[in-house]
């Protein structure tokens, strides 16, 4: 039977080499026909990838918009809009339907937490979502992803359901809980680029990637609206109920259909299996127990990606937990408009995420630009020119529409980025992918614990001053990951990550 796959056959000179394009000088291609990407068992796993993560970023984001509605503004406050910037006019429609919007059914609680009190809170996920980050990319690397990801996801939303439970014990226990459901979901980013290192033909990783992990930011754009709907209509611990029962659903049907490897998966065509099997080659195999954690600690590509992401992570982590209170104290947007035009953000970045990748998919498989090129130019669109506009939003001053437009066009065009830096660890070390991206993401995470605590204290005062500074040191931030990156950067395959492979590739060929 005639195949479309590939078998590496490189040179030792041409293993490192990055001339346009790179996958081509890595492997040849045996003609044949590919098999349709639609309704395909891949693209069926991308789309349970992009489900599954809209359900985990709702699950992560429900609390900053719920959070308006459990906090009875701060401490000793005599008014219910006291909590409101003085710098910046209340409009008399907003103050009445606040007054409206932050009424709770009876028998719901509501708390006198301070702003440095819910910056806590809001950052305790990330407490737990460190720890499980490398652990979670190596185990998924060893045996698989397909258990770490549902089981991720199934643990994440089971612990949902005790937020109403746990907030009544106090923030403290609050805080515990949400660093669980961290620990949890921790696991869940490194078994999907593990997974997609055995499942993803080398000129289809882009799009496949930027597609299931796009569900991020469609999770978000989806859950702040309906959890201000649901916190107005039915109460705030009706959105964590019913948040926690639709990621339960989720891992249901992600453990009856999801395999770990196209060679274990009922379903597929064997012309699908062959095409992938023989795409991927050697580097869609489980590593072996040692992995070359010394050369990986003073790899420069790595760091470069480590950099970077922690940098982009700042300004997205301060956005996607912060956002809603700069709507609620400055701009005075009532909880229903609050939560709307927070997640407007989210729409455009989803949007560009998933078009990068296949623009990043075609300008390879075309043989205009080198992998590093691709790489790179994405990486700088969507770090460096998001950074402007994070800095104009702390111009707009007391504008709403100004900073919506800003923020909009700010998160929009950080999704380009997930056609860069964000898939670049299956580029340098595909066998390694799962744990690199753990690695990653552990770093990633830093600033996902920092930033909610600096913006509280930042912001502890309400001014509209506390909160530029908050826009500017993100735009900083962001921009000097995006020039560490373009100088630092590659797409080329890096030589600790062949050592495993040599071997093997006598035998494949």
């Amino acid at each position: 039977m005639a195949q479309t796959g590939y078998s590496i056959n490189s040179t030792a000179d041409d293993q490192y080499s990055d001339t346009t394009p790179l996958l081509k000088k890595e492997v040849e291609i045996i003609p044949g026909p590919v098999p349709p990407k639609c309704c395909s068992v891949r693209c069926n796993l991308a789309a349970m990838m992009f489900f599954g993560f809209a359900v985990v970023y709702g699950l992560r984001v429900n609390l900053s918009v719920a959070m308006v509605a459990m906090v009875n503004g701060t401490s000793n406050q005599s008014s219910p809009s006291s909590n409101f910037s003085n710098e910046c006019p209340v409009p008399r429609h907003t103050l009445d339907n606040s007054s409206q919007s932050s009424e709770q059914p009876d028998g719901v609680p509501k708390y006198a937490w301070t702003p440095e009190t819910q910056g806590w809170v809001l950052s305790a996920f990330f407490f737990g979502y460190l720890f499980t980050q490398i652990p979670g990319g190596y185990l998924s690397g060893r045996f698989g992803g397909k258990i770490f990801l549902g089981g991720g996801v199934l643990g994440t939303a089971a612990l949902t359901l005790l937020t109403p439970l746990s907030a009544q014990f106090g923030a403290k226990w609050l805080f515990a809980l949400r660093a669980l459901e961290g620990f949890g979901e921790g696991v869940t980013f490194p078994a999907m680029m593990a997974m997609w290192a055995r499942w993803a033909p080398p000129l289809e990783r882009a799009r496949l990637m930027t597609f299931s992990s796009a569900g991020s930011s469609f999770g978000a754009f989806v859950a702040l609206p309906l959890t201000g709907f649901i916190c107005q209509r039915l109460g705030w611990p009706a959105v964590f109920y019913s948040c926690g029962a639709v990621g339960c659903l989720w891992a249901l049907f992600w453990f009856l259909l999801v395999s770990d490897e196209p060679r274990a998966h009922p379903r597929i065509s064997d012309q699908e299996k062959d095409y992938i099997i023989n795409s991927v080659g050697a580097q869609g195999t489980a590593h072996g127990w040692s992995v070359p954690v010394g050369s990986m600690a003073v790899s420069l590509p790595l760091w470069s990606i480590i950099m970077s992401q922690m940098c982009s992570n700042w300004s997205y982590y301060t956005l996607l937990t912060s956002l809603p209170i700069y709507m609620d104290t400055i701009l005075h947007f009532d909880l229903q408009q609050n939560s709307l035009l927070s997640a407007l953000p989210y729409l455009g970045g989803w949007l560009f995420a998933v078009g990068s990748g296949v623009l990043a998919d075609n300008l390879l498989e075309r043989e205009l630009l080198s992998v590093t090129a691709v790489r790179k130019i994405f990486t700088f669109i969507g770090l460096f020119l998001p950074a402007l506009f994070l800095v104009a939003v702390g111009f707009s001053g007391c504008s709403g529409a100004l900073a919506v437009m800003f923020l909009t066009t700010s998160s929009t065009l950080g999704g380009v980025s997930a056609a860069g830096v964000y898939i670049n660890q299956i580029d340098i070390a595909p066998r390694y992918a799962g744990m690199l991206l753990g690695i990653t993401n552990t770093f990633g995470t830093i600033p996902g614990v920092l930033a909610p605590i600096v913006v509280g204290y930042l912001t502890k005062d309400h001014s509209v001053t506390g909160w530029r500074h908050v826009f500017w040191l993100s735009g900083a931030v962001s921009a000097f990951g995006a020039i560490f990156y373009v100088i630092f950067g590659t797409g080329k395959i890096q030589s600790w990550a062949r050592i495993d492979q040599e071997s093997e590739t006598h035998i494949h060929s």
